[in-house]
């Protein structure tokens, strides 16, 4: 997946009139977006398709697919014919889960991104102390995208250790959650920001400034 300028914008806002008002902003710097659940569940799967069908941009659903292997497919299948290009998966339900996941993203011509570690302080807890297996988990199966914390660079760097370097890494919590750009994209391909794009009285100058310092 090409991502430009290295920035992935996280659309958490369950308005699909504000979500796209942020798209129609950085458009001219972004052609990457990650749709969660908030706008899904309040506005509908429909809404990946609206914004993927208006801005021509490539949709990541975070929708952190973490069930029984059947139950995962089902999800993943209903994401990919909704449009999205591709679905994060939770790696901790086990290779059955994530392969289910796969298989949908092959029959769809999708991708699977495994989410290895998240980047909130309560992942220290349970997540992060199997992180690096599910990494592992991920590389055996053949999965070639994952996601790992900018808020815990430390991490974010055993984890690329593991995937190895043709691996496609993104990484959220830049921004508001105290990730900074350039330093994850030591070890990461792409960075994601949210809140400090939706969230600011001007997105596209919020987006350049990230850019800028990226290129510092």
């Amino acid at each position: 997946m090409e991502v430009e300028n290295k920035i992935i914008v996280a659309l958490d806002l369950p308005d699909l009139e504000e979500a796209m008002q942020v798209v129609e902003a950085v458009r001219e710097e972004i052609n990457t977006v990650k749709i969660g659940y908030p706008l899904v569940l309040a506005q509908g799967l429909d809404s990946i398709s609206t914004i993927k069908d208006e801005f021509g941009c490539q949709v990541i659903a975070d929708f952190k697919v973490a069930d029984i292997p059947d139950t995962n497919r089902k999800i993943a299948d209903l994401t990919f014919q909704a449009g999205a290009d591709a679905v994060i998966v939770q790696g901790f339900v086990g290779d059955d889960s994530a392969r289910a996941c796969m298989d949908s993203a092959h029959s769809n011509g999708g991708e699977v991104f495994l989410l290895t570690e998240m980047s909130h302080p309560g992942a220290s807890k349970f997540i992060q102390p199997v992180s690096l297996e599910i990494a592992k988990m991920g590389v055996k199966l053949g999965i070639e995208n994952f996601v790992g914390p900018s808020t815990r660079l430390d991490r974010l760097e055993k984890i690329r250790d593991v995937i190895g370097s043709d691996s496609f890494l993104i990484s959220p919590g830049v921004g508001t959650q105290g990730g900074t750009p350039k330093d994850t994209l030591t070890f990461a391909d792409a960075i994601i920001i949210g809140r400090s794009i939706y969230l600011s009285e001007d997105p596209e100058l919020a987006i350049q400034s990230f850019i800028d310092s990226i290129e510092v």
